[in-house]
């Protein structure tokens, strides 16, 4: 009995220490991809509070009384039209997100509640919608752009972006809606509610769902550069990051200010996923549990 006794607090012994081991591997690795993700973001927003003498010649240092300075962000808001590109972001973004979660969610629901033959060659259409990029057609999206008479507008970029977010979308979404249970719309419907009616009383429950499209939708379209280049070049239409290239010329530089553009232009994305990273998690974890 003592033996034994012995061998088993041995042996919860050591299943403590591997598994304090792994945690502590876990948590080293999680620490090491966290600060080479911030890594780049704490030394662009540092620099942008430099002047450009001090950027180069000590690009790691913190900003001292001779070396800060914010001029960059001053020839941001009166040398370029910031306030502008800001504004052309967030409608393009808003506008996106919206337009995708709408049509994404309406467009799972039905292809999850109506068991058509054609139903499993439309949602195999959006997985190869996922898988080409659709700078492909950029020659002939800009022709339709053309025909349309919507080149140099925000309407573009909106249209564009929308078709280019919604096959992951309603992937996605897809995942959600079969996982409602169909009480919940028997019940709708034996209370006389209609289609959409159901629709909308089923929505909360995939409201992680809509959360992680949201999310997933927002980032490359505040950060995109081709289209805005190719569909809206215009300064009456130039978003944040196309607003960005004004700074940098073909000889001359101004890294103060291209910096300061930068900081300022990723502000809403790490303050929308501060707030709502817990949602976005949560979204994509039962996402791909479903």
């Amino acid at each position: 009995m003592l033996s034994s006794s012995k061998v088993s607090s041995t042996f919860y012994g050591t299943s403590r220490h591997r598994m304090l081991l792994d945690r502590l591997i876990v948590h080293g690795l999680l620490i090491f991809f966290v600060l080479l993700a911030l890594g780049p973001i704490c030394v662009v927003i540092l620099n942008s509070f430099k002047t450009t003498p001090a950027i180069f010649g000590g690009p790691f240092d913190l900003p001292t009384a001779a070396t800060f300075g914010v001029d960059g962000y001053i020839r941001v808001f009166t040398r370029g039209n910031f306030l502008l590109n800001y504004r052309n972001s967030l409608i393009v973004t808003v506008s996106t997100i919206v337009l995708t979660v709408v049509l994404s969610a309406l467009a799972a629901y039905g292809l999850t509640e109506y068991r058509l033959k054609i139903t499993p060659v439309i949602a195999a259409l959006f997985v190869v919608g996922i898988m080409l990029p659709i700078r492909l057609g950029t020659v002939p999206i800009l022709k339709i752009m053309i025909t349309w008479g919507l080149v140099d507008t925000l309407t573009a970029l909106i249209l564009v972006y929308t078709a280019m977010s919604i096959p992951i979308a309603v992937t996605l979404m897809m995942a959600y809606f079969r996982t409602v249970p169909t009480e919940i719309k028997e019940a709708a419907r034996m209370d006389g509610a209609g289609e959409f009616r159901t629709f909308r009383i089923v929505l909360p429950v995939v409201k992680p769902g809509l959360a992680a499209v949201a999310t997933l939708t927002m980032l490359p379209v505040w950060n995109d550069l081709w289209f805005p280049l190719i569909l809206a070049p215009g300064k009456a239409n130039q978003t944040v990051t196309l607003g960005v290239q004004q700074f940098v010329g073909q000889f001359l530089s101004d890294y103060p200010a291209l910096l300061a553009a930068l900081t300022l232009g990723v502000v809403p994305l790490v303050a929308l996923y501060v707030i709502f990273s817990r949602q976005f998690i949560r979204g994509l974890s039962q996402g791909v549990g479903k």
